[in-house]
């Protein structure tokens, strides 16, 4: 008698093609509910969808499908059904999306309803011309300098980096050691929240936060709530014209890849050259894993850094390594922080 051997068939599907290429649509329903502060409106506990509607201003149409739309993507939670409906925020939202909290990183999403989702509608073009799609397409200036000439627009930029680093910046304070170190300097601290970060985690460090004068208020505003004015110093600092100060630690959170790759070496060199033998270069950022298939945050975030920069790009370890030590750092090593995001270390 013949052994006979069950073999199942691959069975191939569009599914994924069509999740990720009509992907715009959950995209752009998540941006608009917390554009509208919806799930901060539902801190206090379960609306009905017209408590929600007298609350964000919302048309009868479609509003049934906007909430549900939330509830299938697994953003709200429901009890009921349409007009005997409560929805209310999952976990998630609860901690991440709502405005009152400190850990809101909404400030990113904001930011990309407000500016980016429509720059990336222009992708083909930057691939095809190499050239930013941002506001600076038709000016041909620094994004920065078209940021800072805005109050409004810099300031939810600025709490736009908060919200998108701020899962790194406290993995960061908790899992390097800073045992052997006693001050740090930020370089490009913008909210100042690193220097926060690693202050609240770790009683011996000073530290430094260093950004251009148009940002400075922003971060000391937070270092007030804090109330870590005698351990935090801010600094008026242009890293183009400036030596970096003198720190056991340089940190850069996201400051590398939005730049090309001679000015990554020269800042790389700068921070060399301010540390004290046996001190360390931490750069924060979605490093690209070496065989550039995985991280595909880190990847579409190179692109981004098409459509807001003249020459950023993000990169994988293995450059960092090696861009690290040409400058004359003598070790580097990944450390794992949140979600897509490492700390590239390299120690003099």
């Amino acid at each position: 008698m013949k052994e006979q051997t069950a073999t199942t068939e691959k069975q191939i599907t569009p599914h994924h093609i069509m999740q990720v290429g009509m992907g715009f649509w959950a995209s752009k329903t998540l941006l608009t509910a917390v554009n509208l502060e919806l799930f901060t409106h539902l801190d206090l506990g379960p609306l009905s969808a017209r408590e929600i509607q007298q609350k964000t201003g919302l048309h009868d149409r479609s509003l049934y499908d906007f909430l549900d739309s939330l509830v299938a993507l697994g953003f709200l939670k429901r009890e009921g059904l349409k007009e005997k409906a409560l929805y209310s925020n999952t976990e998630e939202t609860e901690m991440f999306l709502d405005k009152r909290k400190p850990s809101y990183i909404g400030g990113l999403l904001e930011m990309a309803n407000h500016r980016l989702y429509p720059f990336w509608g222009n992708l083909e073009e930057g691939l095809k011309t190499g050239k930013p799609q941002n506001e600076i397409k038709h000016k041909g200036e620094n994004i920065f300098d078209a940021l800072y000439e805005d109050p409004e627009r810099l300031r939810e930029f600025m709490m736009a980096m908060q919200g998108a680093q701020m899962g790194s910046f406290i993995a960061l304070a908790k899992k390097f050691d800073f045992t052997p170190y006693n001050t740090l300097c930020d370089i490009g601290g913008a909210s100042g929240a690193l220097s926060i970060q690693v202050a609240l985690n770790n009683d011996h460090m000073n530290c430094i936060s260093a950004d251009l004068a148009p940002v400075l208020h922003i971060a000391r505003e937070n270092i007030d709530d804090f109330k870590l004015q005698e351990r935090i110093q801010t600094r008026v600092f242009d890293f183009f014209e400036n030596e970096f100060p003198k720190a056991d630690v340089i940190t850069m959170g996201n400051i590398l890849h939005d730049w090309g790759l001679e000015t990554k070496k020269m800042l790389i060199k700068k921070a060399y050259e301010a540390l004290p033998k046996g001190g360390a270069m931490i750069i924060i950022e979605n490093i690209i894993d070496s065989g550039r298939k995985e991280n595909a945050f880190g990847l579409l975030m190179s692109l981004n850094m098409l459509i807001e920069t003249e020459e950023g790009f993000d990169y994988t370890f293995s450059d960092f390594d090696k861009w690290a030590r040409n400058a004359g750092f003598s070790k580097t090593e990944l450390l794992t922080l949140a979600g897509p995001t490492s700390a590239a270390i390299a120690y003099k």
